[in-house]
């Protein structure tokens, strides 16, 4: 009897069409995958074979088909065997690739590196080539895993300074509130200062007016009073008229001058508005001065900032470069301290800079008390 050798097709699924996983079996004798048939019920909304459209019954419980997926697992092992086979035997010849030319960079067998097709080529052995293959690959991936560790220390490195942002912008911010409430008291004060000074002087005036309206009303008092006894004077008898004429008329005689106003008696507004912004601002410049900060010296390249220590601050920096030797040195031109090198392979042009970056909280421990002068 002639055997028949399985085709893909006779392990595939009718749903997924593809190699049957976990396979059951329905009442029908059709399998299908567990998952599928599934799948299929959800979408139809009914039990039936996704092959004859014969229904299962809902108490029914469709068993796995064991022998069916037996058959897939040999099916699968024995494709994948055959696959393998065929990557080491020659296409053309059928036989076993032991060599590979050199020249046209391929696996080949012993009946191609005798043919007209690879005559004159350099052959090695296959697991010769392979070796330095490999070893070229780990030489480049060597590099690109020091390439990742590059990548990944700039993360960190980047990771690192949004935190030191963080923290300047925080600790700067709680600075910059400081100096304006600074300056917020001293303008509260000073404005308080300035309204005491008018109100000193609105008492002086007031004072003095109310001293010239008290003299002014014991003459209205005096007047009044000799007013008052003329009038009864010119309403007596005769005799008694004439007989006191003489002192009557003595009487309206007063010494009293014309009333007159109360000189300097209002506020000198000019003198308290007058310039007033200038004179606050003059005051003001008394307060704000340059402050002492703490200095944090890094030496830095793209990629790596340098922390650097110093014993004190460097007033005059010399930048040295050594372009053959890519280094880059950095010295205390007052004294010639060495203070940093980066090493470096330079391809381009350099542009050494300094960057003053003020701060009072460090990330690390690299402050030196420093002044700053104008």
């Amino acid at each position: 009897m002639a055997s028949r050798s399985f085709s893909e097709e006779d392990f595939s699924c009718a749903v997924c069409r593809d190699i049957y996983k976990d396979p059951v079996i329905l009442t029908c004798s059709h399998s299908v995958c567990k998952v599928c048939l599934q799948r299929f019920w959800e979408t139809k909304l009914s039990r039936e074979c996704p092959v004859c459209r014969s229904v299962t019954s809902t108490e029914h419980v469709c068993p796995p088909n064991l022998a069916l997926r037996n058959l897939c697992e040999i099916f699968l092992q024995r494709s994948q065997t055959a696959a393998a086979d065929s990557d080491v035997l020659c296409h053309r010849h059928n036989e076993k690739r032991k060599l590979f030319c050199l020249e046209d960079k391929q696996p080949v067998c012993l009946v191609c590196r005798d043919s007209k097709k690879h005559r004159g080529h350099t052959f090695s052995p296959i697991d010769e080539a392979a070796q330095e293959r490999k070893e070229e690959l780990g030489i480049k991936l060597q590099l690109l895993q020091k390439k990742l560790e590059d990548f990944n220390l700039a993360t960190l490195t980047c990771d690192k300074t949004l935190e030191y942002i963080k923290v300047q912008t925080q600790h700067t911010e709680m600075q910059i509130k400081e100096e304006f409430e600074k300056l917020h008291q001293f303008l509260r004060d000073e404005e308080a200062a300035r309204i005491a000074a008018l109100r000193e002087e609105e008492e002086q005036k007031s004072q003095m007016v109310k001293e010239k309206m008290e003299k002014i009303s014991r003459e209205i008092s005096f007047l009044s009073d000799t007013i008052t006894t003329i009038e009864e004077e010119m309403g007596a008898d005769d005799i008694t008229l004439l007989q006191s004429y003489n002192r009557t008329v003595a009487r309206t005689q007063s010494t009293l001058q014309y009333p007159e106003g109360v000189s300097g008696a209002l506020i000198n507004v000019a003198k308290h508005l007058g310039n007033l912004k200038f004179r606050v601002w003059e005051k003001m410049q008394e307060i704000v001065q340059l402050k002492s900060w703490f200095e944090e010296f890094l030496a830095t390249r793209p990629s790596r900032p340098s922390p650097i220590t110093v014993s004190r601050k460097p007033q005059r920096i010399r930048v040295q470069l050594d372009w053959d030797k890519g280094e880059m040195s950095f010295y205390d031109s007052d004294d010639n301290t060495h203070l940093h090198t980066i090493t470096h392979t330079f391809t381009e042009r350099v542009f050494p800079f300094f960057w003053c970056s003020e701060s009072t909280y460090p990330i690390e421990d690299l402050a030196t008390e420093a002044g700053i002068n104008q």
